[in-house]
């Protein structure tokens, strides 16, 4: 006669692994009170958690932000005085800093202060620095009695003539480079350095006309008459 086969010793699979539904006894009222005492605690701290990161989040943005402000600001460009190089509409990016550690130089695209005109901002591109002696002739720009290739595009104003005029220290000469519709040192003089909020490096909007203004190579800019 055969022995009667040994039950299996019962296991225990948790719900996860077993993939059946767990039932689980239903609570007294004492139970139920003290499981919903434990739940609170938790949460209530998953709520502070999140807000606590909440805080942190927004207070990163603003010193990032702020930051950001110090020493970069953007601006919108009203009116044509820059074109082709800029045209009405674009969006710019304005380094703050760059002149409080040096100078500027022939080429760099700024925006300034006039200073015949409290309260308006222009955009302007730099031609002469200190020392130098700018003239126009029949819409020809030299600089230091030599003749000027710009390697920016502009819109020529043959008839143009102006100076010779000699950059004071701390002052610049301003040209914009639609040279017909521009008001710049041509007409308010030289521009005192401290008039300068900043240059410009960078359009950022409307899309296709992105676009990054470099500094120039001084010695590039000027050729022999």
């Amino acid at each position: 006669m055969n022995s009667p086969s040994t039950p299996p010793e019962p296991s225990i699979t948790p719900a996860s692994e077993s993939g059946q539904a767990i039932i689980e006894p239903t609570s007294t009222p004492s139970d139920a009170g003290e499981q919903t005492q434990n739940l609170q605690p938790d949460t209530g701290q998953r709520v502070k958690s999140a807000l606590r990161e909440l805080v942190e989040t927004f207070v990163l943005a603003l010193i990032i932000f702020l930051a950001l402000r110090t020493f970069v600001m953007n601006y919108r460009v009203i009116g044509h005085s820059m074109q082709p190089t800029i045209e009405e509409g674009q969006f710019l990016l304005i380094d703050k800093l760059l002149y409080d550690m040096g100078e500027p130089d022939r080429g760099d695209v700024v925006v300034l202060h006039p200073p015949d005109a409290p309260g308006q901002i222009y955009i302007k591109r730099v031609i002469g620095i200190p020392g130098d002696v700018v003239e126009i002739k029949n819409g020809k720009l030299f600089i230091n009695g030599g003749a000027v290739l710009e390697p920016w595009e502009t819109r020529p104003y043959p008839a143009s003539n102006w100076g010779p005029g000699r950059v004071g220290e701390d002052e610049v000469l301003v040209l914009g480079d639609n040279r017909p519709g521009s008001r710049d040192s041509r007409y308010f003089g030289m521009l005192p350095q401290e008039k300068i909020i900043g240059r410009a490096f960078l359009s950022y909007w409307p899309p296709d006309a992105w676009a990054t203004y470099s500094r120039y190579d001084q010695e590039a800019l000027r050729i022999a008459e």
